[in-house]
């Protein structure tokens, strides 16, 4: 009896072709759903952090009978702590430890008086911080005596234009003023049809060029009227990188232009997308202080926004301005609502 004899059959170099042709394929199909799938949870994370924010803001309505103040500038003369609002609610995220830390009498730069200072400033703070920002990292000091700080991803919205005029004490239009602490009352539009908090983006570049300065300035039509009041002011790219800063440009937002809205200029050679601060706060100021700082995110097409109700919406960047202006305001008796 002759031995039967087996043959194994391997594959050909075209059936592993084909193969691998296939799976590239279906590759490259899900690798869009995983992505979108990641987005999505990154969306959520975000939306979440806000939320608590809201949440907390309203515990410490409950505990101090006000909001927290945007901030609290000293008088003319003196120095002091300009902590933000994302500092005064520390308790409310679980962060009470944190915050025992501050001493609200001592500016945070101000380590040899407040020596722990210097560890309150770097602290990463996750609920402030969006999943998706792509520079959350520490900001080094500048100098010898100065402080690490870290940045954030959400601001506090101060309105429409005018942040404040230590003139005649006129306070911004949104959700937070200066020097103050609002109530319940103040919000005659009610707060599910007023922004509490909006995306920004970490290492913002700004512009501070000392204009406009007048009492009453318009609020700009368009991202190029805000441009031009830039000049050739030089560009600073620490914008939104100190959570613990009560100045607009650190830790707030306006409503003047609609969300991710470019103000184009171009500073010794170099193309920046800005916003723009006409001086920084101060009572020292013989001039108010306007703004013009977007509401930024790296989520597309949108830009996440939380409501004085504790609701979080996606908002276009295609949402008319006039509809954007109108829900940062907290007393502009509108009647439009974010689509």
């Amino acid at each position: 009896m002759s031995a039967c004899r087996c043959h194994s059959r391997g594959f050909t170099l075209i059936e592993l072709l084909v193969v691998i042709a296939v799976i590239g394929i279906l590759v490259a199909l899900l690798l869009p759903a995983v992505q979108f799938a990641r987005e999505a949870a990154r969306r959520s994370t975000c939306a979440n952090n806000m939320r608590q924010m809201v949440l907390a803001t309203h515990h410490y309505l409950d505990a101090n009978r006000a909001m927290p103040s945007f901030s609290c500038l000293p008088p003319p003369g003196v120095s002091g702590g300009v902590w933000s609002v994302q500092a005064r609610i520390l308790p409310f995220i679980e962060q009470v430890q944190l915050q025992n830390m501050i001493n609200f009498n001592y500016s945070y730069t101000d380590i040899v008086r407040a020596p722990q200072h210097a560890q309150v400033t770097k602290m990463r703070i996750p609920v402030y911080l969006c999943p998706d920002e792509v520079r959350a990292e520490p900001r080094l000091p500048s100098s010898p005596t100065g402080v690490t700080h870290f940045p954030l991803s959400y601001g506090a919205n101060l309105g429409t234009w005018l942040v404040f005029d230590p003139v005649n004490g006129r306070v911004a239009n949104g959700a937070f003023v200066i020097n103050a602490g609002l109530t319940d009352s103040g919000f005659i539009d009610g707060m599910s049809n007023t922004m509490a908090y909006a995306e920004i983006k970490a290492y913002q570049p700004n512009v501070k060029p000392g204009n406009p300065s007048g009492p009453n300035e318009p609020v700009p039509a368009d991202a190029a009227a805000v441009a031009s009041f830039a000049g050739s002011a030089a560009v600073s790219q620490t914008g939104h990188t100190e959570w613990v800063d009560g100045k607009v440009h650190e830790t707030g937002f306006t409503t003047t232009l609609p969300p991710n809205k470019k103000v184009l200029i171009t500073s010794g050679g170099v193309p920046y997308d800005i916003d723009l601060i006409s001086k920084a706060e101060s009572t020292s100021n013989v001039v108010p202080t306007y703004a013009a700082v977007t509401a930024r995110s790296y989520h597309p097409g949108i830009v996440q926004v939380a409501l004085m109700d504790g609701s979080v919406r996606a908002v276009g960047n295609s949402v008319e301005t006039l509809v954007w202006r109108a829900m940062g305001t907290r007393d502009g008796n509108e009647s439009a609502e974010l689509p």
